[in-house]
């Protein structure tokens, strides 16, 4: 019973932040885009029509081709027991100036799981490794009939494909059980090591937190480990963000809750989040809490962290902080030390989806909602006179030419383009808001 009143106490969270995003969507449709230094261009806009998914809530991955793979977590309403559409994974394949999108898998909703709603990574077979939120385990302890979620992979066919309509074949590596291994795996991206282990982070677990889980090559087969599994007190829960290691093979990562109460809604305040450190202990790992979020400082973080060549963390924090909408951060490990190197504010709009950096050091991110517009916008934070000058460098607007509420992950290629995805904005009228897009912005 514990477990079903947090879940849905989570997805009540959830649905309220989607109404609201929802509700800018509806009243900002028909705004014009902003008349910015960068240009940008849609690849793909979603149908929603069952065939290519929509609502593309995940960030994308880029081969060393130039090419793009993402997931769109479903369509209009629900997929139950295979009511489509329950999510794909896609590719945009470039040629030339040219982008051609075609559909690499499409879920059932039943054992191979549905709703994917985190990147795909590219695995060191060569294969493409994901996670759905749902499906896989009809005896799920938790979700029931749901399912609790699965870890996937995708290979391409054995022989050439001639055309862009050629599936690719997805096996389930691993159906989380809803017990201490946890259940839904959500928005957090996937690592591997270089032994071909897989490392990520769930939901819910006995421990009524979360997990970080490893996932080993076996027999054939996978061998699923708990490395922690979080308690909701000081040492965190609820990891949204995948794990990240440092380059002694230790990990980190952020807990959405846990640690400090008293961030985002003052009227019933809510645990802030922790910074923790996985540190490889004999046969096991130690958990160690070393930043404990608070409503000065920005909380409840999400998106992975990543690090810069002197081994400093940079993140972000979705809500509070000095401005109120939450911060992008940096934490040196070695002196324990945290700094806002900006804080969001109604006008920005609060970031959900971490960061990137280019070769000169520089960040690039996003926020969900906020802008000129309403509908979130990318952003750039570079180094300036010893602190950081952000950079607005789209602000998105909807409608059939842009669009709305960026969730995900940039990616940056070699000419400094920025490609992304929105869960919202684009022509189809399939679904409310739009079904999203995925689009590349040009310096």
């Amino acid at each position: 019973m514990k477990r079903v009143q947090r879940f849905a106490s989570l997805w009540g969270r959830s649905l309220r932040r989607l109404v609201f995003l929802l509700a800018l969507v509806s009243a900002l449709l028909l705004a014009l885009p902003a008349a910015l230094g960068q240009t940008l261009t849609l690849l793909h806009t979603f149908a929603g029509n069952g065939l290519d998914g929509s609502y593309p809530h995940a960030g994308l991955t880029m081969d060393r081709a130039g090419n793009l793979y993402g997931t769109a977590a479903g369509g209009e309403g629900v997929c139950e027991g295979g009511d489509p559409p329950c999510g794909t994974v896609f590719k945009l394949t470039h040629t030339g100036s040219d982008w051609i999108f075609s559909v690499l898998y499409t879920f059932q909703g039943g054992s191979d799981g549905y709703l994917p709603e985190a990147p795909v990574i590219f695995g060191p077979d060569g294969a493409l490794y994901g996670t759905t939120s749902w499906g896989g385990n009809d005896e799920c302890q938790f979700l029931n009939y749901h399912g609790c979620g699965t870890v996937f992979n995708l290979k391409p066919p054995v022989t050439t494909c001639k055309t862009a309509l050629c599936s690719w074949t997805e096996t389930v590596v691993y159906r989380f059980t809803g017990g201490s291994d946890g259940d839904s795996p959500y928005i957090g991206s996937l690592i591997f090591d270089r032994a071909g282990n897989v490392y990520g982070t769930d939901w819910d677990g006995t421990a009524g937190g979360g997990t970080v889980y490893q996932l080993s090559p076996s027999s054939g087969g996978w061998l699923p480990t708990v490395l922690y599994a979080f308690t909701d007190g000081k040492d965190g829960g609820t990891p949204y963000a995948g794990p990240t290691f440092d380059t002694t093979g230790n990990l980190w990562g952020t807990t959405l809750y846990g640690g400090i109460v008293g961030c985002e809604n003052p009227q019933l305040p809510e645990p802030c989040g922790v910074l923790y450190e996985l540190v490889r202990s004999g046969s096991g790992w130690t958990e160690k809490p070393l930043f404990l979020f608070n409503k000065s400082v920005g909380g409840q973080p999400v998106g992975e962290l990543i690090l810069d060549s002197s081994g400093n963390l940079y993140g972000i924090a979705s809500t509070d902080g000095p401005s109120g909408e939450g911060v992008v951060f940096a934490f040196t490990p070695s002196t324990g030390t945290y700094n806002i190197l900006f804080s969001f504010s109604s006008a920005t709009g609060p970031p959900f989806a971490g960061l990137i950096m280019d070769g000169s050091g520089s960040l690039y991110g996003t926020t969900i909602h906020g802008g000129a517009y309403g509908h979130g916008t990318v952003f750039k934070l570079a180094r300036s006179n010893g602190g950081w000058a952000y950079t607005d460098l789209h602000d998105f607007a909807g409608g059939s030419n842009d669009g709305a509420n960026p969730a995900g992950r940039l990616v940056m290629d070699a000419n400094h383009n920025l490609f992304g995805t929105t869960l919202n904005g684009g022509s189809s009228r399939q679904c409310y808001g739009g079904c999203g897009v995925v689009f590349e912005i040009s310096p």
